[in-house]
């Protein structure tokens, strides 16, 4: 974590100074401004700068973490990302109707009436699916 905070501060400072120098040279090129290029290579800068300082602050937090170290095996990086539900169906139906929902966009608002109801059905079923019959808790 300690290499990727310092690798996003090394591009906040290069996409800002590639922004003023996409500015130097279109306005020598052109002889005007062109904000929106310039606005958009410097957004990217903005960005890195979020991310570098959120990693940094959690990498202060945290502490080490096995990716920092030489001497780790890859087992020491692992642990539970969470249970999941064996041969369950709802991720499917929940992925199929909130594309179908997705899709409304394009193809019209009458599809995101009928898909998403069906996307509630499919997140309700998929969040209580180990609350009801043989496999209750």
């Amino acid at each position: 974590m300690k290499f990727n905070g310092n690798l996003f501060w090394f591009l906040t400072a290069f996409y800002f100074v590639d922004s003023a120098g996409y500015a130097i040279w279109y306005y020598n090129t052109n002889g005007g401004y062109e904000p929106i290029g310039t606005a958009a290579i410097a957004m990217l800068g903005f960005m890195c700068a979020f991310l570098a300082f959120y990693i940094k602050k959690t990498h202060a937090s945290q502490g080490p973490v096995p990716e920092d170290s030489l001497t780790a095996n890859i087992e020491d990086g692992d642990s539970e990302i969470g249970y999941f539900a064996p041969w369950s169906w709802w991720p499917f139906f929940l992925g199929l109707f909130a594309s179908m929902a997705f899709a409304a966009l394009a193809v019209g608002w009458w599809l995101f009436f009928i898909a998403f109801p069906l996307c509630l059905v499919a997140l309700i079923g998929f969040v209580y699916e180990r609350s009801r019959g043989q496999n209750a808790h």
